[in-house]
C-alpha cells in the first residue's frame, strides 16, 4: 500500500514538473557606469598567472530605477593567464543619488580580440544591498558588459549591467 502511495505521488509530480514550462529569462538595462580607474599596481608573477591591482577611484552610473556614484574605495583584482586572457573580481560600491550605500562584486573574463577583432566580454555582477528600497538588486540574476571608451581624458572603463527577469 505504502509503494503505491509513493508511487502514484512520484507520478504526480513527474507530470506537473513535465506540463511547467521553464520561464526563458529577459534582459532589461538596470544602469551603465564609467568606473574611474587609479594607477595600476603590479604584483607579479605567481604559480597562477601575473597579478595586479587597479584602485577604483570614482565615477558614476545612472540607469532607469537608480543612479548616483561611485565610492573611491573599491578596486579590481586582476589575472593574466598563460592563454592571454584576464580573470577580473572587481569589489566596490555604490551610493545612490537617495544615499544607499550597495556593494557590488563583479567578475568575469576579459580575452584579446578574436581573429576578426572582436572582443566579447561579460561579467557576472552580485549585489548586497541593504533591505528597503533597493533589496530586489540582491534577489535577482544579472549580466554585465565591460568597455572602453578611447576617447576618455582619464582611465576608465565602461560597465552595463542587465538584470535578469
Amino acid at each position: 500500500m505504502l509503494r503505491a502511495l509513493i508511487a502514484t505521488s512520484m507520478l504526480l509530480l513527474a507530470s506537473s514538473a513535465s506540463a511547467q514550462q521553464a520561464d526563458e529569462p529577459g534582459l532589461e538595462l538596470l544602469y551603465r557606469s564609467q568606473v574611474l580607474l587609479g594607477e595600476v599596481i603590479e604584483v607579479g608573477a605567481t604559480a597562477r598567472g601575473t597579478r595586479r591591482i587597479i584602485p577604483i577611484i570614482g565615477g558614476t552610473f545612472e540607469g532607469p530605477d537608480m543612479r548616483g556614484e561611485i565610492l573611491p574605495m573599491g578596486w579590481d583584482w586582476q589575472l593574466v593567464r598563460a592563454d592571454g586572457c584576464t580573470e577580473i573580481i572587481a569589489d566596490y560600491f555604490l551610493r545612490t543619488n537617495d544615499g544607499v550605500v550597495i556593494n557590488v562584486v563583479n567578475s568575469g573574463v576579459l580575452c584579446p580580440p578574436d581573429a576578426e577583432g572582436n572582443r566579447i566580454s561579460r561579467t557576472s555582477p552580485v549585489f548586497e544591498a541593504p533591505l528597503g528600497r533597493y533589496e530586489w538588486l540582491s534577489q535577482r540574476g544579472n549580466i554585465g558588459t565591460l568597455g572602453f571608451d578611447p576617447t576618455a581624458s582619464v582611465p576608465h572603463v565602461v560597465i552595463t549591467i542587465y538584470r535578469a527577469n
